[in-house]
């Protein structure tokens, strides 16, 4: 699963534990041979900003078909090297201390980095998640050749397999934490899964509160901590925007100025509608949602729009909701993304929309058209 490949690339600018306490050099020394490799080709280390674009952390000049670099980090780092002329890229942890490559130059994420335990359970890790990857790929590729029915049973046996590779790429980082409770590299696996969407916190939580004393107790390891229980809250309160949970109370001016809460609206149906007037697929849902307004107001629906338009833009905002015939609610605060309903509400595009039901509970999602009629009419019909 690729995911479990990219999991070493998201994870920049790390602060971490103590580097290997037997090895006495000052800072780093990573000696590399590169056969094959001209005199003059260039080898980068890099890593990643916020943005995801790459960033030389420093550069080495391959002479006799071998390179050096010479530095010192405060703490170890998830970096990763090129050369020019080899294709591929090597993830590495560079840590203060003495680590050798050997360059696979038809290739370089086939490399070999020795002389660090960090690197060991990195080089460890990425050739397990490749052969799991490249298996589960074979047997794809086989259950593609089968298309006859007479195939079936063979078909199913195939599905069955792949899907086990998937659970099992799927745990794999997870895992690979448990067997290694006393490595870097596994606050690095930590790191990236707290950065991963969908990831089970309390499996994350566990894994932690199970690795070595040392480790998180080092610098790094109070870092992840601090990120887990950040991403934790993070959770907590988007879960309170889980189908079934009561919708938070919100209040904006109104356009003449007024505040006006959600609590002092609320119908036996009633739609929160995040929009604006620079926004085409709003104002393109709109004359649905007036249908909508026009068909069930009269039996207790009530819709409260909530504009992300930008500051100063105010006649914007009522000349939209004039022109589409809005004959309902609004609040803004024109600050576009970072009104503060959008952010309680979690709210990163528009159109969207929740329905509540008459106790305030949230009964759906970002419905449009045809399907937002139709649950509107299931509950006030």
């Amino acid at each position: 699963m690729k995911k479990v490949i990219r999991l070493l690339i998201v994870c920049i600018a790390l602060t971490s534990c103590k580097s290997d306490p037997q090895v006495e050099i000052d800072g780093y020394v990573i000696n590399g041979t590169a056969p094959g490799v001209f005199n003059g080709v260039r080898v980068h280390l890099k890593t990643v900003d916020n943005q995801q674009r790459e960033v030389i952390k420093d550069t080495a000049i391959v002479m006799n078909e071998t390179f050096i670099f010479k530095g010192d980090i405060g703490a170890p780092q998830l970096w990763y090297m090129t050369i020019n002329s080899v294709a591929g890229r090597l993830p590495i942890i560079i840590e203060n201390g003495e680590i050798t490559i050997s360059v696979n130059p038809e290739n370089l994420g086939g490399s070999t980095i020795s002389g660090s335990k960090s690197n060991d359970a990195l080089t460890t890790y990425m050739q397990k998640a490749q052969e799991l990857t490249s298996k589960r790929n074979a047997l794809i590729a086989e259950n593609r050749t089968l298309t006859t029915a007479e195939n079936k049973s063979e078909n199913a046996r195939l599905a069955i397999a792949i899907r086990d590779i998937n659970q099992e790429l799927a745990d794999y980082p997870t895992n690979f934490i448990s067997e290694h409770p006393d490595n870097y590299f596994s606050l690095v696996l930590m790191e990236s899964l707290i950065a991963t969407p969908n990831t089970d916190f309390e499996i994350i939580e566990q894994k932690f509160n199970a690795m070595n004393s040392d480790l998180k107790a080092s610098e790094y390891g109070k870092r992840v901590f601090v990120q887990l229980e950040n991403k934790k809250l993070q959770m907590a309160k988007f879960s309170a925007l889980d189908i079934g949970k009561v919708a938070p109370d919100f209040s904006a001016p109104n356009p003449d100025g007024n505040t006006l809460a959600l609590s002092d609206i609320r119908g036996k149906v009633t739609i929160i509608d995040f929009w604006a007037s620079w926004c085409g697929p709003c104002r393109k849902e709109n004359p649905n949602v007036v249908k909508v307004f026009q068909k069930y107001h009269d039996k207790g629906l009530e819709i409260i729009n909530v504009a992300l338009d930008r500051p100063g833009h105010k006649d914007r905002w009522l000349k939209a909701i004039k022109d589409d015939k809005l004959t309902w609610h609004h609040v803004s605060n024109l600050n576009y993304f970072n009104d503060p309903i959008a952010k309680l509400y979690n709210i990163n595009s528009i159109p969207a929309t929740y329905i509540l039901d008459e106790s305030g509970k949230i009964v759906a999602k970002n419905l449009r058209g045809a399907a937002l009629e139709a649950k509107i009419g299931e509950l006030l019909n």
